[in-house]
């Protein structure tokens, strides 16, 4: 077995921590690789001279945004990947810092399933193309006021909000930028669009939940400076006045290890500070 670890070097004790996950791995066996300027540090091989094709596994040592980084700087590298939590509790990244092993032992165990969650792809009428896992962001950027974006749906007209911005997003970005706009929270392995507007002039614009059979055109139209489309916050590029970016479901597959012993459930309720308490029935 190969394993792939991508500590986030920012994060306190991360290259520690990934040098103990490090000899955990090898004293089962396992071949452990990491990218080139750490891999000597924790003890692992060089990600450079091995097949990126023959990696079982990759492990994310940091949050959700470390996560997002590592899938945008390896975008050929598709094993399934497990993520630990070095900060807050993250939805992607779920595994606390005290439960490392017994969650590697897990791995080892058997005891887990590969969710393949969706993921968006997009492109604008000038060429500019992206892929994002959580969600693409159109946003007014440098402008000072609201701007007008129009929405269509596999080329029907549906609205035009103005706006600071539009969010599209998948199902495991519901719980990200969507949310803190006031989207809905979809279950992370539906096959779902979310379109959700960002602080709209008029109240009753809401969030509106698509198949993802359908293509999404969103249409700049304010002789304005250009907006920004940014991709999981990691790349961005610009749109200007009358053009158009038009987002469609991924053919390619996120594939995350979700662990028997974590559930999404608690994750939500823990992340999101719900308090509410079950009550007997007396």
């Amino acid at each position: 077995m190969i394993i792939a670890l991508f500590p986030n070097e920012m994060k306190n004790h991360s290259l520690q921590t990934a040098t103990e996950v490090c000899q955990f791995l090898k004293a089962k066996g396992v071949k452990v690789v990491a990218e080139d300027r750490i891999a000597m540090i924790i003890g692992a091989h060089p990600l450079s001279e091995n097949d990126i094709n023959q990696i079982d596994f990759r492990i994310s040592l940091g949050g959700d945004g470390t996560i997002l980084r590592l899938v945008h700087r390896h975008p050929t590298l598709q094993a399934p990947l497990l993520g630990i939590n070095l900060g807050s509790l993250g939805f992607l990244a779920d595994i606390p810092l005290d439960d490392i092993f017994p969650s590697l032992q897990d791995l080892f165990d058997g005891r887990y399933t590969i969710q393949k969650r969706m993921m968006m792809e997009g492109s604008t009428s000038k060429g500019d193309t992206c892929f994002a896992v959580n969600e693409v962001v159109v946003h007014r950027a440098q402008n000072p006021c609201l701007v007008d974006l129009a929405i269509y749906v596999d080329g029907r007209y549906v609205n035009t909000f103005s706006a600071d911005g539009i969010i599209l997003s998948t199902p495991s970005g519901s719980t990200a930028y969507s949310l803190a706009a006031g989207g809905p929270i979809l279950a992370p392995e539906l096959e779902a669009f979310v379109i959700t507007p960002i602080c709209p002039h008029t109240i009753s614009n809401r969030p509106i939940v698509l198949m993802p059979k359908h293509e999404i055109q969103v249409k700049y139209l304010s002789n304005y400076q250009p907006v920004e489309i940014s991709c999981d916050g990691i790349s961005s590029f610009s749109l200007a006045s009358q053009e158009t970016f038009t987002a469609f479901v991924s053919k390619q597959r996120f594939q995350l290890v979700s662990l028997a012993r974590h559930d999404y459930f608690f994750t939500l309720r823990e992340k999101l500070g719900w308090q509410g308490k079950l009550k007997s029935s007396i």
